[in-house]
C-alpha cells in the first residue's frame, strides 16, 4: 500500500501556488509598464516580437523563481527571495527598454523581431544570473 504524506503534499501545494502567484504578477507588472498593450499586439495583431519579449521576461523570471524553490531554507525565505527576483527581473526589463533600447516600444509595435530576441535572451540571461545569485 503506498503511503501518502500529506505535510508533503501541502507543502508542494504551498510552493506551487505561491510560485504561480508570482508569475502572474510578474506578468502584470511586465504588461504595466509597458507603452503599448501586449495581449492586444499578441492576440489581435498576430505581433511575433511582443510575443517573444513577454516570453523571455517570462522564462527569464520562472528560471530565477526556479533558482529560489531549490534553494529557500523555508516557505518564508521562498517568498523573500521570489519578491526579490522580481524586483530584479522587473529592474532588467525597464534597463532594455527604456536605457538601452529607447524606442522599444515602437519597434515592437513595429512586430521588428530582431529587437523582441536580444531583449528576451537579455530577460533569460538575468534570470540564470538571478537564479545563480540565489545560491547559498
Amino acid at each position: 500500500m503506498a503511503y501518502i504524506d500529506l505535510h508533503a503534499v501541502a507543502n508542494f501545494s504551498s510552493y506551487f501556488a505561491t510560485s504561480l502567484f508570482f508569475l502572474i504578477a510578474f506578468i502584470y507588472i511586465c504588461t504595466f509598464i509597458t507603452r503599448y498593450d501586449e495581449w492586444k499586439l499578441i492576440k489581435e495583431g498576430n505581433n511575433l516580437a511582443a510575443s517573444i519579449a513577454l516570453s523571455g521576461s517570462v522564462i527569464g523570471y520562472a528560471i530565477a523563481v526556479n533558482g529560489v524553490l531549490k534553494n529557500a531554507v523555508n516557505f518564508h525565505d521562498f517568498v523573500i527571495w521570489g519578491i526579490v527576483a522580481l524586483i530584479t527581473q522587473v529592474i532588467a526589463i525597464v534597463i532594455v527598454r527604456f536605457m538601452f533600447m529607447p524606442k522599444f516600444a515602437e519597434r515592437i509595435e513595429n512586430n521588428e523581431s530582431q529587437a523582441a530576441i536580444i531583449a528576451a535572451a537579455f530577460y533569460i540571461a538575468v534570470g540564470l544570473l538571478n537564479a545563480g545569485c540565489m545560491t547559498y
